[in-house]
């Protein structure tokens, strides 16, 4: 079971009650003519969250907040208020107004609680930095080391730890019986895959960033707290930055620190590892000829020493451990869940990579042969788009001069709008009355589809995609995310024959801002 999300618990202090009633009074009065005032009650939405930013608040901290978003946006249409000064809206045709490369549609303080607090200064990273100009500053020394050319470096790291995983699998969950022939359907174990990939995506950041997996592969658990402090974190990130002075108080509070668990393990790691590379204390791990992301980081701080510090490299590295494992693993489960849930999709997945010349002796499957073949492509798109990686809303300041809607209402400067990847990969004027089904073949050309068709309709669909941000602030860890997800999928598919444990039970989603999944539980064993 997923852990219960970090909330902190206060007490109320005796002997207040008078106190208490006038700050009511007063919140109450400030509420309503905040309502009065504010340009966005005409739209619909709960009636809650026209006063309050409680209302979201409180759905999020329930961890199922894109659920209640598509159930809004089927009441109340394509626009819907969800705090006083913020709307969600579901227009596709919106996405490259919004997310550009000008940077003019600025994020809000929502993002500013994903920050740091570091010997009492608050550091930002490339996530949580709102200033357009410092981010591009901060990105420009190492953007070139995960485009679709400088991620290629990092294949063999890759390579070790999916051999990792695959030696891990065949070791603990594929057992034979006693007379020395396979396990029976009823005597093979069952592996709760989506744990292992977890345990995957978190070696493979620590492999690719210092040579150096981290360790839950091997010893097949979260023998460290980190992953669970990572769900916690996120958590709280996701519901106080509906109220981002509440950070101030409770995680970047200098004087008491009331929570929620952080990544100070992670940031120790970090350092450590910096000072071992400077040292030469790695070489047992490290080789000079397969460079990592520290070698690269180490060579912008000395390319660029009037503007990259060490402290800048410690927040490179952070942002490369802590960013790069649970959006990879949330799109790894979700390729593998929905292919076995229509074993059709699995058995032609393995078809189509047999037909390809890709089997056991090349594992794990190269990414540039792995990428060729449409069907897999067409897999990994689906599940971009049935649970996005960030299923949590993406917020932008409307500027200078407002903005028009499709419906032609008029929003003003300064209004928040919101971006729901998860709502939007449910539009049905996009993807069809299907939208709500795991079907790759709707990114595939079908036999009675002339090309102009087909073209258009793939045009509305990615043009419907935020799976990944849009604009000056995309992912910049997206072509490395897609080599894991494209070279993990094939090689299991290739190797292993699988199924669903639990094929009468629905797996659970729970959802804050990453969606994390239980209930992924397979049996699998080695093909012929």
């Amino acid at each position: 079971m997923a852990p219960e999300p970090w909330i902190p618990k206060l007490r109320a202090a005796p002997h207040l009650g008078p106190a208490i009633e006038v700050c009511l009074v007063v919140i109450l009065a400030y509420l309503v003519v905040s309502y009065l005032r504010s340009p966005l009650k005409k739209y619909p939405g709960p009636f809650l969250a026209k006063f309050t930013n409680l209302w979201r608040m409180y759905r999020i901290s329930r961890r199922a907040y894109h659920k209640d978003l598509e159930k809004l946006h089927k009441k109340y249409g394509p626009v819907v208020q969800i705090a006083p000064n913020v709307i969600d809206v579901d227009y596709p045709e919106l996405i490259k107004t919004v997310f550009n490369v000008k940077g003019d549609w600025k994020k809000t303080e929502f993002y500013l609680s994903s920050s740091a607090l570091v010997n009492g200064q608050i550091v930002l990273n490339l996530f949580s930095e709102l200033d357009v100009v410092k981010h591009a500053q901060t990105k420009r020394p190492i953007a070139k080391h995960y485009s679709p050319s400088g991620v290629a470096a990092f294949e063999p790291h890759m390579d070790r730890t999916i051999q990792r995983l695959c030696d891990e699998l065949e070791t603990r969950f594929m057992s034979t019986n006693k007379s020395g022939g396979a396990s029976s359907e009823k005597e093979k174990p069952v592996v709760d895959l989506g744990e292992w990939i977890l345990y995957y995506t978190w070696d493979v950041v620590g492999e690719t960033t210092f040579s150096q997996p981290l360790g839950y592969l091997s010893a097949g658990h979260d023998f460290d707290g980190t992953l669970r402090n990572a769900d916690k974190a996120m958590d709280y990130f996701s519901w106080v930055g509906c109220i981002p002075i509440l950070d101030r108080l409770l995680d970047k509070n200098p004087v008491v620190h009331l929570g929620p668990p952080g990544f100070g393990g992670i940031m120790a790691l970090s350092v450590k590892r910096l000072i071992d590379r400077a040292q030469g204390k790695d070489k047992e791990f490290h080789d000079s000829s397969r460079p990592d992301y520290l070698d690269k980081f180490i060579e912008a701080k000395t390319a660029n020493p009037d503007t990259v510090d060490d402290f800048q490299l410690v927040s490179w590295l952070m942002i490369n451990m802590i960013a790069g494992a649970d959006t990879t693993a949330i799109t790894l489960r979700s390729a593998i869940y929905f292919s076995l849930w229509d074993k059709r999709i699995w058995t032609r997945l393995q078809t189509e990579l047999a037909a390809a010349g890709l089997t056991r002796d090349k594992c794990p499957l190269p990414y540039k042969e792995t990428r060729a073949i449409p069907y897999l492509e067409a897999i990994v798109r689906e599940a971009l788009r049935i649970l996005p990686a960030v299923s949590g809303c993406l917020e932008r300041y409307v500027p200078s001069g407002g903005q028009r809607l499709p419906d032609g209402s008029f929003v003003p400067e300064n209004c928040v709008v919101a971006f729901n990847p998860y709502v939007l990969g449910r539009n049905r004027e996009v993807f069809g009355s299907d939208a709500d089904e795991f079907k790759p073949e709707r990114w595939l050309q079908s036999d009675k589809e002339s090309d102009d068709a087909f073209q258009t309709r793939l045009r509305a669909m990615n043009n419907a995609d935020l799976s990944f941000g849009g604009g000056s602030r995309m992912c910049l860890g997206r072509h490395m995310g897609l080599m894991q997800v494209y070279k993990v999928v094939s090689t299991l598919a290739v190797r292993y024959d699988a199924e669903l444990a639990h094929p009468e039970k629905e797996w659970t989603v729970f959802n804050s801002f990453f969606p994390r999944q239980e209930g992924l539980e397979v049996r699998i064993s080695k093909r012929n």
